[in-house]
């Protein structure tokens, strides 16, 4: 399981070019899933997600949660995340999960990081075309994998 994870003082998503959805000061999670992924690594990337200390503190610091501001969370799903580049120009998918496995487990990822959070969380809509606009704040970008947990 792949997250991009970028620190947003606002971002919204239109879901086939009608359907708005926002937030305000949080983060914005891009989600991708591979075949292998599992309840556990849900666990663990919600876990790290919540506790992730990447807003500023009254020095300046980066030193709060999302719960330490209340701040808010739009969840993506995006299968591009398993791009594989390696021949050719065209990009290969084949290591991004199947819809049939893939929304399950997405779906499980919204639901825990809502209990963890104890708020609801914005979310696209699978397999949908969406259009996200967001302003990165500062700018704050991460990139994490279960698969190499660092």
């Amino acid at each position: 399981m792949r997250a991009v994870i970028q620190r947003v003082q606002h971002a919204k998503i239109t879901i086939n070019h009608s359907v708005e959805k926002h937030i305000s000061t949080g983060m914005t999670v891009f989600l991708g899933i591979e075949p292998e992924d599992n309840q556990e690594d849900i666990q663990w990337l919600t876990g790290k997600i919540a506790r992730l200390r990447i807003f500023s503190d009254a020095e300046g610091k980066m030193n709060l949660s999302i719960q330490e501001i209340n701040g808010e969370i739009l969840v993506v799903s995006q299968f591009t995340l398993h791009a594989s580049t390696k021949k050719g120009n065209r990009p290969s998918w084949i290591r991004a999960a199947d819809p049939t496995i893939a929304q399950p487990l997405y779906n499980t990822f919204v639901i825990q990081l809502q209990q963890l959070l104890e708020k609801k969380v914005v979310t696209g809509e699978f397999g949908a075309h969406m259009d996200i606009e967001l302003l990165n704040d500062g700018p704050v970008t991460m990139f994490i994998d279960t698969k190499n947990k660092e």
